[in-house]
């Protein structure tokens, strides 16, 4: 599940694609400390069966995520870390800008 980084020159704004392989999944969401932990932050299903979505996302932080794949929790395998959540009681993702 490879997420993408692209900094923008002009703001202190990172751009990041996050793509998911979920071929047999209906919906996909991206939920994490950058969007509240917005589970509707639906990703659009592609015809090679895997799902994407881009996000602008502020840089100079750290943020803790996770995948929704049809109402289950998984992480990014390719995460810069992970980080366990007592609230969660679980380990999440985090993404370095």
């Amino acid at each position: 599940m490879p997420l993408t980084k692209k900094y923008l020159k002009t703001k202190p704004v990172c751009k990041v694609t996050f793509t998911v392989p979920a071929a047999e999944a209906t919906t996909v969401a991206v939920a994490g400390d950058f969007n509240n932990w917005d589970t509707t932050a639906s990703l659009k299903k592609l015809k090679n069966g895997s799902f994407k979505g881009t996000f602008d996302i502020p840089t100079e932080q750290s943020y803790e995520f996770r995948y929704v794949i049809d109402g289950e929790w998984t992480n990014e395998q390719e995460a810069d870390r992970f980080e366990w959540n007592s609230y969660a009681a679980a380990e999440n993702s985090v993404i370095e800008l």
